[in-house]
């Protein structure tokens, strides 16, 4: 999950998060909160609400990079048959359609699409195989078993440098399910996020001062599905206070005993570092000692359970700084005029998100998603999974980013957000970088979707882990 997989809400037009090495401007900073249906206050406050939504100045598409180099190529799990995977349950909220009455699509990048279709196919058969119990809901694993076959298949498989056998062979196998909301057409807000990169040192020193913390050894996590299924997914943190249970450390209290916790790395500016911790996921580049140089991936790991609050707003209402002003670069620049208050500014939000550390193995291969699965540049979005289960590939019908130029892409749900809620809501991974960052942050465009699902085994179905029926 950014945390997430994350939102500023849309006053024009997804989820920026910007870094030290990412120039935005005329970054839009709201605020927006969302909750999950049929939650309590106690499980709402453990939600990481992390989402933002920024537009930025046009950014004219450059072409896709080609498959990431060095990536682990996917291979088709072992399994004995599609009897022992598991059946998962039929969804409401779909209605089938032929590949006539959808858009066309396209790709910048047919063999990072194949390559990541084949890792999606991986996954799905691997959790068929074994899916931990209780989590979000995911595609039910025994529909696929004939599709993922043959895509592993040397004579049945397309060649990714062919993109019409690609296309043929999706459109062969795959049947295209119109995801509704309610006996309409599901048409929702499309925003985008990206990988960021900070500048960081493993030790506090100079203008480090800036923690990113791994998860703290004292923090519970309570899966409030393992007592009640009907809350299967649903999970608040807290701490012992004696033996009960309370809400775990506000940034706030956090910043008074920084000593319990681990820091991963200190980072020198403390909106790169704030803004990082809301996109989720980033990647650093160490500036001294024996690592110097090298490049590591921070992926999101877990978060405190409180509530996200938008500093731009808490600067907006106040009257520091107009609507105009309150873009990256118009906070930056007001932290610089006021060092004195920067925590006062960033303690307005209790959230804290945690984080693990991962080699960034191959250069241009995202960080992992909810699905687990490593995200692909325009090719993985962030769904709500009780709409969209994850591992769904998906026909993403919407806009590029301030334009009308349509953007229509075979796409597969590998993450979530917690202001990604409703049917049709996305986010869409731009990849890691600038010109990403810049795509990102003016993503607030509307959206359809179609679940495409193997022909002949009736509606999309999902498991949460329960053994197969």
């Amino acid at each position: 999950m950014r945390f997430s997989r994350r939102l500023f809400p849309p006053s024009g037009s997804g989820r920026l998060r910007p870094a030290l090495l990412v120039p935005l401007a005329a970054v839009l900073v709201l605020t927006a909160c969302s909750t999950r249906r049929d939650e309590g206050p106690d499980t709402e406050r453990a939600r990481a609400i992390l989402e933002q939504a920024e537009p930025a100045p046009a950014v004219t598409p450059q072409p896709a990079a080609p498959a990431a180099p060095g990536a682990a190529a996917p291979q088709l799990p072992m399994v004995p048959g599609e009897h022992v995977l598991r059946a998962g349950k039929s969804l409401p909220h779909f209605t089938p359609v032929s590949w006539q009455q959808v858009p066309q699509w396209s790709s910048r990048n047919y063999p990072a699409l194949w390559q990541a279709f084949l890792r999606n196919c991986q996954a799905i058969l691997e959790r068929g195989l074994s899916l931990p119990g209780n989590g979000s809901p995911v595609v039910a694993a025994r529909p696929w078993w004939r599709v993922c076959r043959a895509a592993f298949d040397p004579a049945q498989a397309p060649d990714p440098k062919q993109p019409h056998t690609i296309r043929a062979f999706l459109q062969q196998h795959l049947q295209p399910w119109r995801v509704m909301n309610g006996s309409a057409p599901a048409v929702n807000l499309i925003t985008g996020y990206y990988e960021p990169l900070v500048r960081a040192s493993r030790r506090r020193h100079g203008a480090y001062q800036w923690p990113l913390y791994a998860v703290p050894d004292d923090m519970l996590i309570i899966d409030l599905g393992a007592v009640y299924p009907e809350l299967a997914g649903k999970r608040i943190r807290g701490k012992l206070d004696g033996r009960r249970v309370v809400p775990y450390d506000t940034r706030a209290e956090l910043e008074r005993s920084p000593e319990k916790l681990k820091a991963i790395v200190w980072v020198d500016d403390p909106i790169d570092a704030f803004f990082l911790q809301v996109q989720g996921s980033g990647r650093a580049v160490l500036q001294d000692g024996p690592d110097k140089g090298r490049i590591i991936r921070l992926a999101y790991a877990d978060q405190n359970g409180h509530p996200y609050a938008s500093i731009g707003r808490w600067l907006i209402d106040r009257g520091e700084l107009t609507m105009a002003e309150a873009s990256m670069q118009g906070i930056k620049e007001w932290a610089r005029r006021n060092p004195h208050r920067v925590r006062e500014l960033l303690n307005v939000n209790p959230s804290v998100v945690f984080f693990r550390e991962e080699p960034v193995e191959a250069a241009g291969e995202g960080p992992r998603g909810a699905f687990a699965v490593p995200l692909t540049a325009e090719h993985s979005i962030a769904v709500d999974p009780a709409f969209v289960p994850l591992g769904s590939p998906v026909l993403l019908a919407t806009t590029y980013p301030a334009s009308n130029e349509p953007l229509q892409r075979v796409v597969f749900a590998q993450d979530t957000g917690t202001a990604i809620k409703g049917a049709g809501r996305a986010d869409f991974y731009w990849g890691f970088g600038d010109e990403a960052g810049a795509l990102a942050g003016r993503m607030k465009q509307q959206g359809q979707m179609w679940v495409l699902w193997p022909r002949g085994a009736g509606a999309p179905a999902a498991d949460v882990g329960r053994p197969a029926p």
